[in-house]
């Protein structure tokens, strides 16, 4: 079988799979097709592609030849349509979100896995990438506030006088505030996180954070680890709490979302106008509706002095581990499908059912039947 991975689009400087797993690939019998420079942006060159047993091809050749196509942003439908009859579409393809599109690889007959769909199961961890780019999101999005305040993240004893540390809250303690909180404390600032999960709390304290506690929150076990919609009583003292904290942060890094809705919103307008001039705000969430009631999806915008910066990608500003952890992930996925060499599709495997959004035209995936009988 021959495996395709095509060039991502200008604005994403990933690659779905590094010359380090072609290896791995060709060591499984099959047939690599690599885009020329389609790992440029993540410093992977051709040569390096080829030496790891790749061959360098033109993406018409691999739409129209390839078995299965790996990547990461989701395929325009006309590039869907080259692709050809029974092959296998990879990548992070939005299925939740991007309903247009799964309702063009449903009707077009098509087979494809969203890689974000992958359960949230402990078997299937290692095949979770949004974990994983959450860490990077986390982590960058630390040191991108770092760089706008205007101020030090630690305490400074000087000859000057002494400057106290930044107060930095995190709302949101998943995988990405977690690594959010991690840098900021060892940048040396003062941490709050909130996080409606009280499981979430261990986890914060052991990082060295405080919790922002707020009474009250309704979980659901099933959500796998995300956070699920609250009553309107608890969103009101959830707001007036981050309110309270948030006009005292210099810093606030947002991450919640909610898969398939909306983003919660947490900090109001009103919260915004409240706080100190030259406060930053990264809201992570911006993409699926933000955090923060005045932020807008990558740009930055300045209310009273705060600056709001609403971002998307931000996984891509790290290409070279990120796309390293991408594909791990990926090539941990696809022992489960590929075997001897084949493509081997076995759908009781609840993690190849769960990302699945479907198989010759059929909807698979629960969450995708689900959405589509709504």
């Amino acid at each position: 079988m021959i495996i395709g991975i095509l060039k991502e689009p200008q604005d994403e400087a990933r690659v779905a799979l590094l010359p380090e797993a072609v290896k791995t690939l060709i060591s499984w019998k099959t047939s690599v097709w690599v885009e020329s420079s389609a790992g440029a942006s993540a410093y992977a060159s051709d040569q390096w592609y080829q030496e790891s047993g790749g061959e360098i091809h033109t993406r018409k050749e691999i739409l129209e030849k390839a078995d299965l196509i790996c990547g990461i942003q989701p395929l325009a439908e006309a590039e869907i349509g080259q692709m050809k009859p029974g092959a296998v579409l990879m990548g992070q393809l939005s299925a939740l979100f991007n309903p247009k599109l799964t309702d063009y690889l449903i009707q077009s007959g098509r087979t494809a896995f969203s890689m974000e769909l992958v359960p949230r199961t402990t078997r299937a961890q290692a095949m979770d990438v949004l974990s994983s780019m959450a860490t990077v999101t986390g982590y960058k999005a630390v040191l991108m506030a770092a760089n706008l305040l205007p101020r030090f993240f630690p305490m400074f004893m000087t000859a000057a006088g002494s400057i106290t540390p930044a107060r930095v809250l995190i709302l949101g303690a998943g995988v990405a505030g977690l690594q959010a909180i991690a840098t900021a404390k060892r940048l040396g600032a003062t941490v709050y996180a909130f996080d409606v999960r009280q499981a979430a709390k261990e986890e914060v304290l052991s990082l060295g954070a405080k919790f922002v506690d707020v009474e009250g929150a309704k979980e659901d076990k099933s959500a796998g680890g995300y956070a699920v919609e609250q009553s309107a009583e608890y969103l009101r003292k959830q707001k007036d709490t981050i309110h309270e904290h948030a006009t005292k942060a210099d810093v606030i890094i947002t991450t919640a979302q909610i898969p398939g809705r909306k983003a919660p919103l947490l900090v109001e307008e009103r919260t915004v106008r409240a706080m100190k001039a030259g406060a930053v705000i990264i809201d992570l969430a911006a993409s699926s509706g933000g955090n923060c009631a005045l932020s807008q999806p990558d740009q930055t915008v300045e209310v009273n002095g705060v600056r709001i910066v609403g971002v998307g990608n931000l996984a891509a500003e790290m290409p070279q581990d990120a796309s390293k952890m991408y594909g791990k992930n990926y090539l941990n996925f696809l022992k489960l499908i590929i075997h001897n060499g084949e493509l081997k599709l076995n759908f009781e495997d609840d993690i190849v059912t769960g990302t699945c959004v479907c198989h010759e035209g059929k909807p698979v995936s629960p969450r995708i039947v689900q959405m589509k009988s709504a």
